[in-house]
């Protein structure tokens, strides 16, 4: 098992320093070999990153020597990029799944950040030891204890972090007789599970919208290229920071609570692409980050032993009655309680709630777990 830890480092003026350049070099190696290899494309060859790294160091010493103030695996790393980019580039050609052609890195969009192999930096007790940088101070301890393999050293907005990649022993994951549950998710709430249990949605976007409305006009009216500019820019980067933080922080949360909890998942596929097209509500998945919020969960449960099945999105999930089965097909969003207009039935009930309960009723059913569905459907008659 291989995981990483992504911890924020707190460098001195001299030490940012070197990470800009290093940045810069791992920038300038990668449009080189992207160049060369256009070039060679064009001329008939059959490029490989290998090759251009070995015709580069062949003329690095005469051409840049100022890529040497570097570690070497900066270097290194940037071919290694090249060779992970067109390999996704031609492996989505087979599957058919659409990845970009590699574009060249420019210094104003692309995200500072350069490669370490596990042989030229060690880590200790809050610090790290970088080659020909020195000890620079980490914000807390490496949470892993296992074969540490590389490190990826990126900027977000006016902070440095490292990412360290470690190989953990596999251990045998044993199934858990953890209580089945449901979750339907949404904008209003974030998820409602099937016991009742309800998560608000924080909508950090909307929250800091003001602030980023006013920091992006504040940068607008600055001159492109000047000290303000960079000042308001770094402002603006930070309120997009402090966004992602906040949401990341909320989906780890909830995630890691269900999947500590419950050993079977039921949740309700999306096309979030789909979502995304809905111009008035388009903002508010993107806040939600449902996609995220799936991911998170599968992996998570996966790992210790659980199960998720996901229901079709096409499953009528908010028009059923949990109980008896009938349908209500006119219900609208503004329709929050649901009442069963069933004679023999007449539930009432939290909407969202009923929703959850047909979503885990049906991830039963699929798996083939008919006893579970007819008894989680007994124990909520009122």
């Amino acid at each position: 098992m291989i995981k990483a830890h992504k911890i924020r480092l707190n460098p001195t003026p001299e030490q940012a320093h070197y990470f800009t350049k290093a940045a810069g070099t791992a920038r300038f190696c990668f449009n080189w070999a992207l160049a060369e290899w256009k070039q060679q494309c064009e001329a008939g060859g059959k490029p490989n990153a290998k090759a251009l790294k070995k015709e580069f160091h062949a003329t690095r010493k005469q051409q840049f020597p100022w890529t040497y103030d570097v570690s070497k695996s900066v270097v290194e790393g940037a071919f290694m990029d090249v060779a992970s980019a067109f390999k996704n580039f031609f492996g989505g050609l087979k599957t058919g799944k659409k990845r970009g052609y590699p574009k060249f890195k420019t210094k104003r969009k692309a995200k500072p950040a350069f490669y370490l192999a596990n042989d030229r930096f060690e880590v200790g007790d809050h610090w790290v030891d970088i080659s020909k940088l020195g000890r620079v101070n980490i914000a807390e301890k490496l949470r892993f204890s296992g074969k540490i393999l590389s490190a990826r050293i990126s900027k977000t907005a006016s902070w440095w972090f490292i990412s360290i990649t470690v190989e953990l022993p596999d251990k045998p994951v044993e199934a858990h007789p953890l209580p089945s549950v449901g979750i339907d998710v949404g904008l209003n709430r974030l998820a409602t599970l099937s016991t009742g249990r309800q998560f608000e949605n924080q909508k950090p976007l909307r929250t800091l919208l003001k602030h980023l409305r006013q920091a992006n006009k504040r940068l607008a009216r600055r001159i492109k290229g000047s000290k303000n500019w960079y000042k308001a820019k770094e402002k603006l980067a930070r309120l997009h920071s402090r966004v992602a933080c906040a949401r990341e922080d909320l989906l780890h949360k909830l995630t890691t609570e269900i999947a500590t909890t419950y050993g079977f998942v039921g949740v309700e596929s999306l096309h979030v692409k789909g979502l995304m097209q809905n111009r008035k509500l388009a903002l508010s998945f993107s806040d939600a980050a449902l996609g995220r919020l799936l991911t998170l969960l599968t992996s998570k449960v996966t790992s210790v032993g659980g199960t998720v099945v996901k229901v079709d999105r096409f499953f009528p999930s908010s028009q059923l009655c949990h109980q008896c089965g009938w349908r209500w097909e006119e219900i609208t969003l503004a329709d929050r309680i649901f009442v069963c207009q069933h004679p023999q039935c007449r539930w009432q009930g939290d909407r969202d709630v009923n929703a959850a309960l047909n979503i885990l009723n049906e991830a039963l059913r699929q798996v083939g777990q008919i006893d579970q569905v007819v008894s989680a459907v007994a124990a909520t008659t009122p």
